[in-house]
């Protein structure tokens, strides 16, 4: 099998002719000590912090950043001038500080992200493809800029769908642009495939939200390949892990992050054992961050990938630690179903179906309780529920 493109990705970056594990763990120790070199000089948030470490076995020492931290700091926790940022990214949480959550990202930030989106999506396309993209357009430095620009310079043609569409505007995309591969949310794209028929595509990338197993096994049988993951966070600069040939699992990009899993106290788990992903930003220049929480429960995988990498391998069957996930694939397990999503006044559940089908019955069901549940065929004027990560049902 033909080694992942990531880790030719890597190497190129880092100078080297081969990529084995101690040189992964070495590249990760400088870049460790000389971001908290770095952070002393800084006098910033992560002032108080050590200079340097003598292994990374030593990282577990440190305290954990918090979302509410960075959403309270983050003018403290900038490396660089307020000149040299080139995107920001606001997220307005339900968090106890009601401030926004704001991280920058500088050009070499979204270089980095680039390279990393042309090595996922290089192994599902290539040069000729025609690749939608239902991601966010927002502007210069935008998810969805990042994903065209990376398409672009491997030779592909990137089908700028954008999220929010309608069916009947995504089916109208699709005849006349003929995409080979998609890239979108997942549960999006399920209700897209199962509204307007798969058409041309053969392949799909998800990301921006958990994928669930039940839910990627949905996608894949309508589309008739495997599906490729990827994983990201703002907090990483959106690129974090990408699926292989192998299929098993998503390589990390160590390079950049240092990912750690922790148990419900806040200790290490043991390697293959979930519990919550801890991330180190290694690679970051405008905003790193050291030990952020990101509040998903995730895997590392024991063992080897079939493709040779020794880069460390997420599951892809990651989740939000509030959870919400089971629901949905519960709900979507039913192919008689487009989409459903929460009333917007949060009371009850509003159900778009396949023809007229009854489903009060089968939802009921799922949550385990009494629930107002409004239910009516979907047309072709309606759009997904799900363009954005949907909050749990309770």
């Amino acid at each position: 099998m033909q080694a992942a493109r990531i880790d030719r990705y890597i190497k190129k970056q880092e100078g080297l002719d081969s990529l084995t594990r101690e040189d992964i763990e070495r590249i990760q120790l400088e870049k460790l000590n000389r971001l908290l070199g770095a952070q002393r000089l800084r006098n910033g948030f992560y002032k108080d912090l050590p200079g340097g470490l003598g292994s990374l076995g030593e990282l577990k020492e440190l305290p954990f950043t918090t979302g509410r931290d960075v959403a309270e700091n983050a003018a403290g926790m900038l490396m660089t001038s307020q000149a040299d940022i080139r995107k920001i990214i606001t997220e307005h949480t339900s968090g106890t500080t009601g401030r926004a959550k704001r991280v920058f990202y500088s050009e070499g930030d979204c270089e980095d992200t680039i390279g990393l989106f042309m090595a996922g999506l290089g192994e599902m396309t290539g040069a000729g493809g025609r690749v939608m993209i239902c991601m966010p357009f927002s502007g210069p430095g935008s998810l969805g800029e990042l994903i065209a620009e990376a398409i672009r310079r491997i030779g592909g043609s990137p089908i700028r769908a954008g999220a929010g569409l309608s069916y009947g505007a995504m089916k109208e995309i699709m005849e006349r642009h003929r995409p080979d591969s998609c890239v979108a949310m997942p549960v999006q794209l399920l209700s897209t495939l199962r509204v307007c028929g798969r058409g041309t595509l053969r392949s799909a990338l998800v990301s921006g939200d958990s994928c669930p197993a039940p839910i990627a096994e949905m996608i894949e049988g309508i589309l008739g390949s495997r599906l490729f993951h990827h994983y990201g966070t703002r907090e990483m600069g959106l690129g974090g892990a990408v699926t292989c040939p192998a299929h098993e699992g998503m390589h990390i990009r160590e390079n950049h992050v240092i990912a750690e899993i922790i148990d419900d106290g806040g200790r290490p788990a043991a390697l293959g054992s979930p519990g919550e992903l801890v991330i180190t930003t290694i690679g970051m220049e405008a905003m790193p961050l050291i030990r952020y929480r990101t509040g998903d429960r995730a895997r590392l995988m024991e063992g080897r990938c079939p493709c040779s990498s020794s880069l460390m391998r997420l599951d892809t069957d990651i989740s939000r630690l509030a959870g919400g996930d089971a629901a949905s694939s519960a709900v979507l397990k039913d192919d008689r179903i487009a989409d459903y999503g929460p009333e917007k006044d949060g009371d009850g559940i509003r159900v778009l179906t396949i023809g007229r089908y009854d489903c009060a019955k089968f939802i009921k069901g799922i949550f385990g309780r009494q629930i107002e549940v409004t239910a009516r065929p979907v047309t072709m004027e309606d759009a997904p529920m799900y363009a954005g990560k949907r909050a749990p049902l309770a």
